[in-house]
């Protein structure tokens, strides 16, 4: 979140100095061995939340489809936070969450999914409320207490802290909590967390934050495609239970259309993203929830081989995205930038396949199916939209 680029700059840091030098005792547990699925509140509801809301995302979680197509955990961010007891301990705002967290927990949990909470490494949150700075133990035994499962930790109000060994001390704090909680560092790429994230938590963000925009930037936050293209070099960092997180989906929240929404959520799971949902659950539309409850895309994502894809290809508007699976299929993104359909193609050398390989090649989102081809696959492709496709090589 990008609300204290200014103000975070000048406050004083608070080194826990004794902990930076001391070696990660317990290993990280492997409970993301694939992204993380998920809805978070902040895209759509930002400071906007209270316990009914989050009741109502699980809810409709469970319901929809959205469980049944994968999607566990239901997380509050930033904002649910007041102040601190006289002990230290975190207290919820008690107007807007009146029965507590550890209720909302196991509602959460009564509904088969899992529960989430945001935090911050430094003395505030991005909203202004307690940050995590000097209590990280104590506030990881507190959520461990509540029965939470999952939890983002914003970069916000860090003075001069250095960023690894910051996390450091959370990641500590969080396996000597007595619970198994996944880890999603929220430290915007900004101090290069691909050389020492993936020791420490289970997912990172790469960049500022995404805003629901085609193209358009705006100060911190970044456009689909700008993100897109930051994370494209990035594939060689990310694997089972460490993964790139390019951030939330934006799907169903209106800034883009449907086609185009579409090709965000293709290539999210071309980037094995963590598809964390960041709409109104309760109030989407039946093109949203296709898009999000798409189970041949979703498939690509969560494949256990866990390899991001690269970009193989580009020319003008039009680009190839290629995803190596499980089993020896190949995913294929043919993405088109431009307002005009395109024609694109993808050759079997791009695929390291042999050039005479017969395949069978899958259309995900229409679901139509091509036996018996061979060398190259061809398709028109709409304006600002995706082809995703999974060849499968047959004898």
């Amino acid at each position: 979140m990008p609300v204290c680029m200014t103000a975070c700059l000048f406050v004083p840091a608070f080194e826990a100095s004794a902990h930076e030098t001391l070696g990660l005792d317990a290993p990280k547990p492997e409970i993301a061995m694939t992204p993380p699925m998920g809805w978070n509140s902040w895209n759509k509801f930002a400071c906007n939340i209270d316990e009914v809301k989050i009741r109502g995302a699980a809810d409709a979680m469970a319901s929809s489809g959205m469980k049944d197509a994968g999607y566990q955990y239901v997380v509050i961010d930033d904002c649910w936070q007041k102040d601190r007891a006289a002990d230290g301990a975190i207290q919820a705002d008690p107007e807007r969450f009146p029965s507590g967290i550890k209720a909302l927990a196991d509602y959460v949990h009564s509904k088969g999914l899992k529960f989430g909470l945001y935090s911050d490494i430094g003395v505030k949150t991005c909203g202004g409320r307690p940050g995590s700075r000097g209590y990280e133990f104590q506030d990881a035994r507190t959520w461990a207490s509540w029965g939470v499962d999952y939890v983002k930790v914003d970069w916000c109000y860090t003075g001069s802290s250095e960023a690894s060994s910051s996390y450091t001390i959370m990641a500590k704090a969080l396996r000597a909590s007595g619970r198994d909680i996944v880890f999603s560092i929220c430290e915007w790429g900004d101090n290069k967390p691909e050389e020492w994230a993936a020791g420490l938590g289970h997912l990172w963000r790469t960049s500022g934050d995404i805003r629901d925009s085609w193209d358009k930037d705006e100060g911190y936050s970044h456009s689909f495609l700008w993100i897109l293209d930051h994370n494209a070099g990035l594939w060689a960092n990310s694997g089972p239970n460490h993964w790139n997180d390019p951030d939330m989906l934006e799907v169903g929240n209106g800034g883009m259309t449907d086609v185009e929404y579409r090709s965000h959520f293709s290539l999210w799971a071309m980037l094995a993203a963590p598809l964390i949902a960041g709409n109104d659950l309760s109030n989407m539309d039946k093109a949203t929830l296709d898009i999000l409850t798409n189970k041949d895309v979703i498939a690509v994502d969560q494949d256990k081989l866990g390899q991001q894809a690269r970009r193989v290809a580009q020319n003008g508007d039009t680009e190839v995205w290629v995803r190596p699976l499980t089993g020896g299929d190949r995913a294929v993104v043919l993405f088109n930038r431009g307002a005009d359909a395109k024609t694109v193609s993808v050759d079997w050398d791009a695929l390291q396949l042999p050039t005479g390989l017969k395949a069978s090649v899958k259309d995900l989102w229409s679901k139509s199916v091509q036996k018996g081809v061979k060398g190259s696959y061809s398709a028109e492709v709409a304006p600002h939209g995706v082809v995703m496709v999974r060849i499968t090589p047959t004898v």
